[in-house]
Parts: C-alpha cells; structure tokens; sequence
C-alpha cells in the first residue's frame, strides 16, 4: 500500500479571533476550510497547525512528518519567529513542498526563499476577479476551465516584485483593470513553491470549489521527489573515478572538511 501525502496545513488564525465578519465566514477558521477542501482525497493526510501553538505547531516533529506545507498568513507575519522560518526553508531545501496563499507573499518564509520583496499593489473594494489558465496542460491547472471567476475579492496588481517564475500557470485579471501574475512555481534546492493569490479573509473564496481544486493540485504536484545532497564532502586525489596526480600545493590537509 502507497503511503497518504502528508500535508499540514499553517493557518495564522488571527483575523478569524479578532473581527467577526471572519469568523462568520470561517467559524473554524480558514485553515480548517483549506483542509476541509483536501481531506475528501483519501491519498492525503491532513493535519493543520497555528501560529498560537507552541513553535507555531511547526516543530522539528510535525516537519519532519510534512510532505507540503501549505501556508496563510497577514496580520502577524512578524511575530513568526525566525528560528521557525530556517527550519522550514531546511525542509523545502530538502524536499518538502511549499503552497503560500495569497498574503503570504509577504510572509518571512516567502521572502527569504524567493530572496526579493514580494512587494505589489492592492486594493480592497471586493470587486471581480477573473483567473485565466496560462497553461492548460499544467497538473496545478486540472479540471479547471479556460478561466474562472471569484465573484468578491481584493485586487493584487502588479508589479509584483518576486524572481521570475519557473512557471506561471494562473493570470489574474480584475474589474478595475489591473492584471497579477496569481499562479507561479519555483524550485529551491529539492522542493516545489507554489504561489496562489486568491483568499482575502473577509470573503468566502476558501468555500469555492475551483480554488479548493487548484490548491489540491498543487498540493499534489508538490509531493517530494529525488534525493537531497546536503553535504561538501572532500574527494582524495587517490579516490577519483579517473587515476590523477596532485599538482599544485592546497591550503588544506588531505581529507580535511572544506572551509565554511
């Protein structure tokens, strides 16, 4: 038997605590109608985690049992502690799948991972927001449509400040004219990042079933595959695959560790 994807779901969970409208919309919060949105696929199992946990329920434990991450957050992004954001950048390094949702394009583990502001413009008048698929054949973009349309939500517009995409799957598109890049990929070292846009807190797009369907994608899509290297190991001369003789003089003993 297949072992189940392992999929955590990081909810912030703070605007759902703190204005009504939110909870009202996401009585449980909007990482439980994430999961809720996963845990139909029997393939997968779905756990979800907040910042108010201890560790922000990422401890070294929980990560090392997370295939994805997927991964919401606004209010606080600053009180996530850093000490959390290296050891989840060290799990994405070696495999681990990432899924940032919507605000979390300014969150410390994007920025760090992308190494560039992640900036863009916004605008919150819950106007319309039509995402076309760039690329059909794409996995992230499975049973969806030419494009589909969110009926209320805030506008990100670009510029939107993050290297260029390995691949840009969503182009977003919105009653005021702007346009967004709304779904790209990356890859950092042995994991797959994906970036969505869509799921403003006081609209209920978490309940919609294209966006549950393109976050199950990329979930699936994200699965770790291949084997991590995290090593710079020394090779004698006398060990090489072709038969050598040293030239030259070296700053190092032999079989010393390299320098760091």
């Amino acid at each position: 038997m297949n072992q189940k994807l392992r999929v955590t779901v990081w909810g912030e969970n703070v605007h759902e605590k703190e204005h009504p409208p939110v909870a009202k919309i996401y009585p449980k919060g909007m990482h439980e109608a994430i999961a809720d949105g996963l845990r139909p696929d029997k393939s997968l199992d779905v756990r979800t985690v907040t910042l108010d946990q201890p560790e922000h329920g990422l401890t070294e434990k929980v990560l090392a049992e997370t295939d994805v991450l997927t991964w919401w957050g606004h209010a606080a992004h600053g009180k996530v502690e850093d000490k959390i954001v290296d050891r989840v950048q060290k799990r994405v390094l070696e495999g681990m799948g990432l899924i940032v949702l919507h605000s979390g394009h300014y969150s410390k583990i994007f920025k760090r991972l992308l190494g560039t502001s992640c900036s863009l413009t916004w605008r919150e008048a819950g106007e319309k927001e039509r995402i076309w698929v760039c690329n059909p054949g794409h996995p992230i973009a499975q049973g969806i449509d030419r494009y589909f349309e969110i009926p209320h939500e805030e506008m990100y517009g670009e510029p939107f400040g993050i290297p260029t995409p390995d691949e840009t799957v969503f182009l977003s598109w919105f009653a005021g004219g702007e346009v967004f890049r709304s779904g790209c990929t990356w890859k950092r070292g042995n994991g797959k990042i994906f970036y969505f846009r869509p799921g403003h807190e006081t609209y209920p797009t978490y309940h919609q079933k294209e966006v549950l369907q393109v976050i199950h994608n990329a979930v699936v899509w994200a699965r770790p595959d291949g084997t991590w290297i995290d090593s710079c190991p020394n090779v004698p001369w006398d060990k090489a695959a072709e038969k050598i003789t040293p030239q030259g003089d070296s700053v190092h003993k032999p079989g010393e560790a390299g320098l760091k």
